[in-house]
């Protein structure tokens, strides 16, 4: 190894144990209070890991490394018990120690990566110590349960289900795993808004699950949201601004899809595909801007994981992909639209990226009609979500969100036969 790569893994493993040692010794506070480890000692321990891997090749054996380890961790003991005579019991800084000392290994062992980012998960971890332990004490029975059997469907069924079509050919459409997949989807957006709502409150919990389901699956998002608007219905608006942004998210995920397998089809759809999510936004603005200035956070929220929509919307997704099939085959090039229009319904990145495969080869399918159908697909999708906050949201719910479908739909529609030729 030359000496510029062994002073760089050095030098890597010295920056994290600085990272860490910063933050705990801003995490004490009071300049007068002893410190059991702080930016110095941290960096020092950050060096005796990659120390250790160094000499443990030098020697080439891995006893040096386990004696440095043990000595080190002799000290760190030590430390522990001094402290916790001073009835300061806590582990956390020690084994923010031990984290160093392994990140440091790593370091010269080539991993940086993941060194790098061990020592920002510790980081983190270090410095949320309040919010965790808030959110912690606000968690029920209920919510233990619900985090299990979210577990369980995600790590134990999906794993073990079969990841292959099913179905007499051509309509062997049916994949168990991808049908289950976003059964997790719709159950883990739903999920994921309760865990955000728990952590920031209500508004601000809201509004970011929107965005961030709006990257994963928007229609999770509304079926979710809108089971949710039934036990909640004084939260009709935070609701609704969440779908609506959600649903203008989309619009930027089906454009990045594009843009990664067919840029020609993306310079096409980007015109159409921005001037219907901006009108979204706007309308998401509207809600925002006249959203009941009441406060949220003493509403009262039960944990939302419920198995039983998400498996029939399930059912209704292998349904549509078969229908979706069977117009594709039997109505031929006309069969696109209608068949982009049923596969919308379901699943929009499916259909997107068929269609940009598809209109790589102009003689497949070309690119204005690779392009009306896609944005033709998306507003199929808008029209069924806004369909399904009709019936299965509040009736407050659904009168924010009719406005909202009618405008985006038309918007997507006019756009796509006015710019795309």
């Amino acid at each position: 190894m030359d000496t510029t790569t062994l002073f760089y893994r050095f030098g890597a493993s010295l920056i994290i144990g600085f990272l860490v040692g910063l933050q705990r010794e801003y995490a004490y506070g009071d300049p007068d209070r002893k410190l059991t480890a702080g930016i110095r000692t941290f960096s020092l321990m950050g060096l005796i890991g990659c120390s250790a891997a160094f000499t443990t090749e030098i020697l080439d054996s891995a006893l040096a490394f386990g004696a440095i380890i043990l000595v080190t961790g002799a000290f760190l003991v030590a430390s522990y018990y001094v402290t916790a005579s001073k009835k300061h019991v806590g582990l956390t800084t020690e084994f923010a120690a031990m984290v160093t000392i392994m990140a440091g290994a790593l370091c010269y062992w080539n991993y940086l990566a993941l060194a790098v980012a061990i020592a920002v998960v510790t980081t983190g971890l270090l410095s949320l110590k309040i919010e965790m332990h808030q959110f912690v004490r606000t968690l029920t029975q209920e919510d233990i349960f619900a985090t299990l059997k979210f577990a369980v469907i995600t790590a134990i069924v999906l794993p073990v289900l079969p990841n292959t079509t099913y179905g007499i050919a051509p309509f062997n459409v049916l994949n168990p795993y991808s049908i289950w997949l976003l059964v997790v989807f719709i159950s883990g957006i739903s999920f994921l808004g309760y865990v955000l709502i728990k952590v920031l409150g209500p508004n601000q919990g809201i509004g970011l699950t929107g965005l961030l389901g709006g990257m994963v699956s928007s229609m999770a998002v509304t079926l979710g949201f809108s089971e949710r608007s039934r036990q909640a219905n004084t939260l009709a608006q935070p609701l609704g601004l969440a779908i609506m942004i959600s649903w203008a998210t989309m619009f930027f995920r089906v454009a990045v899809i594009i843009a990664v397998l067919n840029l020609k089809l993306l310079q096409v759809i980007w015109l159409p595909m921005l001037i219907t999510a901006l009108v979204c936004l706007a309308y998401s603005y509207y809600l925002y801007r006249f959203q009941k200035s009441e406060s949220l956070e003493n509403i009262a929220f039960s944990n939302p994981f419920n198995l039983g929509p998400a498996i029939k919307f399930g059912l209704v997704f292998a349904l549509i992909l078969l229908i979706s099939r069977t117009a594709q085959l039997y109505f031929g090039e006309a069969g696109v639209y209608l068949s982009s229009i049923l596969a919308g319904l379901a699943d929009l990145n499916a259909i997107s990226l068929s269609l940009a495969n598809l209109s790589l080869d102009p003689t497949s399918v070309s690119l204005a009609v690779a392009g009306r159908s896609i944005v033709f697909a998306s507003v199929a999708n808008t029209i069924v979500k806004g369909v399904i906050v009709m019936t299965n949201g509040s009736r407050t719910l659904g009168k924010l969100i009719l406005p909202g479908t009618i405008l985006t739909s038309v918007a997507g529609i006019l756009t796509a036969l006015y710019f795309i030729r």
